[in-house]
């Protein structure tokens, strides 16, 4: 068989001069084309947009959950499967190729990749979120919020914060960097599928793949700046009392942030961002990383000393081996939506006749079952209680779908829309190093370190609730602010304010170094892979992104059927990272091609690295 070399002449075509100097005349225009048109939408049709997002939602979840859950199990089982393999040995770039950073700099760069929003978000509140509800408790395998609902809790929440999670990232970051470092081409997205495409990635359908990883990421980076700033104005809340910054709670609620509140928030951490990165990008996320992570380690400290870390060490250990055993199931258990029909058949046969009154009842994954028997009316309220716990029973698929589309695939949907992000990042910093170190490296180190934080602040926060020392009181606060409100039952209160503005002033760095690294993202795919982008089309972008937040959360605002101004953003986003799924599964089969080619190399005796010695792709 002859040995051809691998299509590696990757022409990405840029402007010479004018406003777009370095930059992809397609991608830059149908990228902000779409943004604009999704601005002006939400702007002019609020209502309108927010209803059409949320039906699209749900059309892609309906449709779509299955392919979202089973594809990032097989990014996990794929990237191990390859690190294990003779290929893991593979170096990034040449057999003379040196690491850029000393391994402790690059594992200390990994810690501070597992520390962000997300975190400061749900480090709290997931852990308390999953001890109410999770696939055990919906399908009556443990009452919520008690002894026997915490295992269960915390299985789920390092699933949605660990290795999986990172697989995604690595999916993308490991593609970008394996064409970069050892076939010299440039970062970005089109480059990973070269092996499939070929000359055509030259073409019109490279650029969209370049368009479909830069829609992404805005949609990935604006849920983020959504949480964070939502968490931002509680913390500034908490530490001043003013009222302006908070809406009216609904019955039955928790208080959130008024619309007034987010807006003008958003428009500080954008113009924060904006300013840094006229800075300049380097100087600026350099300072703010270093604040990020001493601000960090003093929070954990804080949780350290005054929460429960004992019951927080011992749920460390319990937890991972509980996630490791039930790995495969976690990875492909995929449910699928339960129609009425179906539901219909399964009921006892004096049930059937009033199967439409018990079948929203039944497939509520966010009820219970008194819940259900308390909400029936007529004939369905004269069933028998065995009856009743049937037809509860028979709905268990279509709540045990509806919570993983609400919830696991909300997740994946955020970590693939951001893994351009994080994929970028890990793949700069990893130059030199072998596919195994990548994998085992990006995946295992900073995975570890979400799982500190889970089980530090939320089992601190789990821990309280159990001894009665909270009183449901961090249950029953929203999302954002249960942080917050789990510091003020552990730190003496003349600490409090203290560690409050720290915590804002955290969450204001994460904000500022999340929304100045997307700009740049962007920008590096949109000009052909040049990490030198200029200052104007940062701001730009900037403008964009903030615009692209605040539309949406406007919209979410005025819609009175919408109970969280952030769900628009939210749908966006689920329904923009779909198409980046589908690249992602193309990656990775691109990789396996390209990995198998330079297998047959070596046994050529060539050398991986020099692009003239490569087998075709």
């Amino acid at each position: 068989m002859s040995v051809k070399p691998p299509f590696t002449e990757l022409d990405i075509n840029t402007q010479d001069s004018g406003f777009y100097e370095g930059y992809s005349l397609p991608i830059a225009l149908i990228s902000k084309s779409v943004m604009v048109a999704l601005v002006l939408w939400a702007i002019l049709f609020p209502i309108g947009a927010t209803q059409t997002l949320d039906a699209w939602n749900w059309a892609t979840l309906q449709d779509f959950n299955a392919f979202y859950i089973i594809s990032v199990g097989f990014f996990a089982f794929f990237l191990f499967i390859v690190a294990i393999l003779p290929v893991g040995k593979r170096k990034l770039g040449g057999p003379d190729t040196q690491t850029e950073f000393t391994t402790f700099s690059w594992f200390a760069m990994m810690f501070g990749a597992g520390l962000g929003v997300g975190l400061m978000v749900f480090a709290t509140a997931e852990p308390v979120g999953l001890w109410g509800s999770n696939p055990v408790i919906v399908a009556q395998g443990a009452e919520p919020n008690s002894a026997e609902a915490v295992q269960s809790a915390f299985r789920y929440s390092l699933l949605h914060f660990g290795f999986h999670a990172w697989a995604i990232y690595v999916v993308t970051g490991l593609s970008l960097a394996y064409y970069a470092y050892t076939r010299d081409m440039p970062l970005t997205i089109r480059s990973a599928l070269t092996p499939l495409l070929g000359r055509l990635a030259n073409g019109v359908l490279g650029h969209i793949v370049d368009v479909l990883g830069v829609v992404a990421t805005i949609l990935g980076v604006a849920v983020t700046i959504g949480y964070g700033v939502s968490q931002f104005v509680d913390g500034v809340y908490n530490a001043t009392g003013m009222e302006w910054l908070m809406g009216a709670a609904a019955e039955g609620e928790a208080a959130k942030p008024s619309t007034v509140g987010l807006i003008t928030a958003l428009a500080i951490i954008m113009g924060m961002s904006i300013l840094s990165a006229v800075s300049g990008v380097g100087r600026g996320i350099k300072y703010l990383s270093n604040l990020n992570l001493v601000l960090s380690l003093l929070l954990l400290l804080t949780f350290i000393v005054f929460g429960s870390f004992l019951f927080s060490l011992t749920t460390y250990g319990t937890a991972l081996a509980d996630y490791i055993w039930n790995f495969i199931p976690l990875s492909f258990e995929a449910y699928s939506p339960l129609s009425e029909a179906t539901y219909t058949a399964a009921l006892p046969a004096e049930a059937q006749p009033v199967a439409g009154s018990l079948y929203s009842g039944a497939t509520n994954a966010w009820g219970s079952f008194d819940g259900f028997v308390s909400g029936l009316e007529g004939d369905a309220a004269a069933l028998a209680p065995a009856a009743q716990a049937a037809a509860y029973e028979a709905g268990t698929q279509g709540r045990l779908f509806g919570w993983q589309s609400g919830w696991t695939t909300f997740y994946w949907a955020w970590w693939i829309a951001f893994s351009p992000f994080v994929g970028l990042f890990l793949a700069r910093i990893s130059k030199g190093r072998t596919v195994r170190e990548f994998i085992f490296g990006c995946v295992i180190a900073p995975a570890l370190v979400c799982f500190a934080w889970l089980t530090i602040l939320g089992g601190t926060a789990i821990n309280n609730e159990l001894q009665g020392v909270a009183d449901g009181a961090i249950i029953a606060a929203s999302n954002t602010n249960k942080l917050f409100v789990s510091l003020q039952m552990i730190v003496p209160e003349w600490l409090q304010g203290a560690v409050i503005i720290m915590c804002v002033v955290l969450i204001m760095t994460f904000l500022v170094t999340s929304a100045d690294s997307g700009i740049l993202v962007m920008n590096t795919i949109m000009s052909g892979g040049d990490q030198e982008t200029g200052i104007k089309h940062r701001i730009i972008w900037g403008l964009i992104l903030t615009f692209v937040i605040g539309s949406l959360i406007v919209a979410g605002a005025i819609d009175p059927n919408n109970a969280d101004a952030l769900a628009p953003l939210q749908d966006a986003m689920i329904v923009g990272a779909l198409p980046f799924t589908m690249v992602m599964v193309l990656m990775v089969f691109a990789l396996i091609k390209a990995l198998f080619n330079d297998s047959r190399r070596e046994k050529a005796g060539m050398t991986v690295g020099d692009p003239d010695a490569q087998p075709a792709e």
